[in-house]
């Protein structure tokens, strides 16, 4: 007689980082916890447990989520993106190097929810997506100019209990800058 599949448990395939990890998960386990105690992906903190502090963001099909809210059984089929699949090889990802180049950290604790976040960021702002700042939310006004305000606001799901957040603007300021040169350059 073969053994009762257990109606608790699920074979799952997450892609993250470009890479296939198939497990078996509770359906309750959260893709945080199958990130770093499942698949030693360390990389995502958990802090809060409870989606109010951003330590936990990952991008899933590149828009950000907190992944101590996101059951891992919901995350099959998506492209996971965490702080280890940021950089290319040796090269850091833009966000990255801004927040090494302009110290956008402390403790460390919060950077790769901030840098996942920051890369979401930048995205959602080149694509014309409107925040609660923005003064003209038409899409044919195009990107509002990215203010410290606008930054800030777009941010403002990840905290930092160093209190790094001059640093951490300055950081998405540039990193954004130099992904709009890029494409100009690409464009031209």
């Amino acid at each position: 007689m073969a053994p009762a599949r257990s109606s608790t448990h699920s074979a799952i395939t997450l892609n993250i980082n470009g890479e296939k990890y198939t497990l078996t998960a509770d359906h309750r386990t959260t893709l945080l916890d199958a990130l770093r105690e499942r698949l030693d992906l360390t990389g995502t903190k958990k802090g809060c447990d409870q989606g109010q502090c951003g330590a936990c963001t990952v991008l899933l099909d590149g828009r950000r989520a907190v992944s101590c809210l996101q059951l891992a059984v919901a995350a099959e089929g998506r492209e996971i993106t965490t702080i280890e699949g940021m950089a290319e090889g040796d090269r850091l990802h833009p966000v990255q190097q801004a927040f090494l180049d302009l110290d956008g950290y402390q403790c460390g604790y919060c950077t790769p929810g901030q840098i996942c976040s920051a890369v979401a960021v930048i995205e959602e702002h080149a694509a014309g997506w409107p925040s609660a700042v923005t003064d003209d939310v038409h899409p044919e006004a195009g990107p509002p100019p990215l203010t410290a305000e606008e930054i800030r606001e777009r941010m403002s799901g990840n905290l930092c209990r160093c209190g790094a957040y001059v640093s951490i603007v300055e950081a998405v300021a540039r990193a954004a800058a130099a992904e709009t040169a890029r494409t100009t350059e690409e464009a031209a």
